[in-house]
């Protein structure tokens, strides 16, 4: 029962977090969006980048950008608090039944690990090189993010038997 509880409580954990960033997003709009726009725009990358071709000068399309990544940390949000639900509902059930109630938070999960790496790390870091960015990089909160989310991943989909642990 512990390890179903633990599994239970991590889930949780990286749902209240993504509420919080989208809190965060929502309620301190223009610091955050600002970030946004640095990172978009490319104008704190090393100066003789040959990469400023992929910058994304217009106000629409970052809004547009930031839009969607506040949908997306409220889509894990909402996938990872419905899975802990699901996860309590089925804590005392057959390992068979937890196991099949865990469908629901490995998609937020997997959802969240797609976000921090690829949006964060791919398109962000890479793609916009955040990474030459002094002032606006994102990559060690996102590695941070990242490590919490694979591990709790990899942790809920170990398979639960029916050991009373």
């Amino acid at each position: 029962m512990a390890v179903r509880i633990s599994k239970t409580l991590l889930v949780a954990s990286i749902g209240l977090l993504a509420l919080v960033i989208v809190l965060n997003n929502l309620t301190d709009y223009s610091a955050n969006f600002r970030y946004i726009q640095h990172v978009l725009s490319m104008d704190t990358v090393l100066a003789d980048s040959q990469l400023t071709w992929r910058a994304v000068a217009s106000p629409t399309l970052q809004r547009a950008t930031y839009g969607a990544i506040i949908a997306t940390e409220f889509a894990i949000a909402m996938l990872c608090l419905a899975g802990t639900v699901r996860l309590m509902q089925n804590i005392g059930g057959s390992g068979a039944a937890f196991n099949q109630a865990k469908a629901t938070a490995i998609c937020g999960l997997t959802l969240a690990f797609l976000f921090w790496f690829v949006g964060f790390m791919v398109i962000a870091g890479e793609w916009f090189t955040m990474w030459q960015s002094a002032d606006w990089n994102g990559q060690q909160p996102a590695f941070r993010f990242i490590g919490c989310v694979g591990f709790v991943l990899l942790y809920l989909s170990l398979t639960d038997g029916d050991l009373s642990v």
